[in-house]
């Protein structure tokens, strides 16, 4: 479990520099925003989920400038540099949890850069969601997949076998696949009587270069994505140095170490069964 507070103090301390550090999630919003452009749609209404520093709401902001925007984040300190950085009457922000949070509005687009990785109940939140959209409306995200910081979690386990340490000790929370995801996605249209059309789905690999470990975990401090979870075991420093001492030696790179960054895409549609057309189709 993620440990909201915990995440939300994160986030609110680093606003000012996420920025400097959020390389990869600047490209998977980028992405995102080709995609909506692509597809050509013009929404009327849209809901914003951990809208961050404003990256994608800015964006948003340009590319259907007639549109209401809501952007919601966790973090008090995010919504408060989006608020300094965006002067538009047709932007509200929400602080808050979406999962835990009730709207009652309709949306023709609901969009999220990487945050869907911090929702404790996924599936549950995403029912939520679909409820929200209007008839033809789209859901678009971006997430990390299971193959995210693939070299971290594979020293943790070398670290705890010379060890022999038995316990399940991990740098943070898991991932899901695109499959798992697109999986996912199909049993909440089920479940809600609806045909979940999946137009568009995608993974793909970014890979940030550091000149050590520390580095490395040094900018995921900085973009608040280090481990939260709940019940986080406290780590002794020993084990953690030679953690670092594995990544140095295993996944140096031209006297850099590598960070694999796993981002998965899905652009789509929830449709009342009786109303699908010939056009329409899942894409697996």
């Amino acid at each position: 479990m993620i440990d909201k507070d915990k995440l939300r103090r994160r986030f609110s301390r680093n606003a000012r520099q996420y920025d400097k550090y959020a390389r990869v999630q600047k490209i998977m919003g980028d992405s995102l925003l080709e995609r909506i452009k692509d597809d050509k749609i013009v929404p009327r209404n849209i809901l914003e989920i951990g809208c961050g520093t404003g990256y994608v709401t800015r964006a948003l902001l340009d590319s259907f400038p007639q549109a209401k925007i809501t952007a919601v984040d966790i973090a008090p300190g995010m919504i408060e540099y989006v608020d300094s950085m965006v002067e538009s009457d047709n932007v509200k922000l929400i602080c808050g949890d979406i999962e835990d949070m009730d709207l009652n509005e309709k949306y023709d687009l609901i969009i999220s850069n990487a945050t869907f990785q911090w929702f404790n109940d996924f599936s549950k939140t995403l029912e939520k969601l679909v409820k929200l959209l209007n008839p033809n409306g789209v859901l678009s995200f971006s997430t990390f997949g299971e193959m995210t910081f693939t070299e971290l979690n594979n020293c943790f386990k070398k670290v705890r076998a010379q060890l022999k340490i038995y316990e399940d000790i991990s740098p943070g929370q898991s991932f899901f696949s695109l499959e798992e995801l697109k999986s996912i996605c199909s049993e909440i249209g089920e479940k809600s009587g609806l045909e979940a059309i999946i137009t568009y789905s995608s993974q793909s690999y970014e890979y940030e270069y550091f000149d050590c470990c520390k580095d490395f975990l040094f900018s995921v401090k900085k973009i608040g994505a280090n481990n939260s979870q709940s019940n986080r075991k406290i780590m002794d420093p020993s084990f953690i140095e030679k953690v670092m001492e594995t990544y140095d030696r295993d996944y140096e790179i031209d006297n850099k170490v590598r960070a694999t960054y796993h981002n998965l895409f899905i652009y789509m549609k929830y449709i009342q069964q009786n109303k699908i057309s010939q056009n329409d189709k899942i894409l697996l």
